[in-house]
């Protein structure tokens, strides 16, 4: 994998919390490519946080099947919920309902997802 590659294989973006401050995130392409292009085109968007165990979502306009999907994902990683249209933050341990799609990382402030309400304003856009 060339250095050209770089640039496009991880997308920077930016969490803004309603009331909260920010977090920020990676998107890391190869790791659902078309799942990741479909999402970052659609950016900035926002949503309204609902809550599942340690884990915040929300939907997003964006419709996907599964993409390399998996049942278990790592603390602080960011996916996309093909079942719900959702975008989803596991800040804790907890697993997804359903499988997911893996688009990146939380890569700072990740701890700022534990306080989030459910009704949370969250917008999401390139850094």
């Amino acid at each position: 994998m060339g250095n050209e590659e770089t640039g496009i294989s991880r997308i920077k973006i930016k969490f803004i919390i309603e009331g909260l401050g920010e977090a920020e995130g990676e998107f890391i392409r190869h790791l659902a490519p078309r799942t990741v292009d479909m999402v970052v085109r659609k950016l900035p968007f926002e949503g309204r946080a609902a809550l599942w165990k340690e884990e915040v979502y929300f939907e997003i306009p964006v419709k996907m099947g599964e993409e390399k999907a998996k049942s278990t994902v790592e603390k602080g990683a960011i996916a996309f919920w093909p079942m719900g249209s959702a975008l989803c933050i596991f800040y804790g341990e907890s697993q997804p309902y359903s499988p997911v799609n893996v688009l990146g990382k939380v890569t700072k402030n990740l701890e700022v997802f534990s306080k989030v309400k459910s009704g949370t304003v969250i917008r999401v856009e390139k850094l």
